[in-house]
C-alpha cells in the first residue's frame, strides 16, 4: 500500500512519499494540503494511506483511500 504522509516544512504543509513532496499537495495551510493530498490518494489505482502529522511531527490521523482496503481492526 502507497503512503502519504501530509508534514510542516518550512514554507507550509505538503504531502511527501518516500521522502519526495508529491506533485499538487502542498500549500500554505495544513488544511488545504489535506484537502490536496486527499483529492491525489481518492484518484490513485492502488489503495493510498494517508497520515496526517500534527507541527511536531506525531501523527494526528491516519486514513485510508479507498476505505474498503482499511486494514481490519484487531484486538489489543
Amino acid at each position: 500500500m502507497k503512503r502519504i504522509d501530509v508534514v510542516k516544512k518550512k514554507d507550509g504543509w505538503a504531502g511527501t512519499s518516500g521522502g519526495k513532496t508529491v506533485r499538487g499537495t502542498k500549500a500554505t495551510t495544513k488544511a488545504e494540503t489535506v484537502k490536496k493530498t486527499t483529492a491525489v490518494a481518492k484518484k490513485d489505482r492502488e489503495p493510498v494511506s494517508v497520515r496526517i502529522h500534527k507541527e511536531n511531527g506525531q501523527i494526528q490521523e491516519e486514513r485510508t483511500y479507498p476505505s474498503s482496503a482499511d486494514p481490519r481492526s484487531s484486538k489489543g
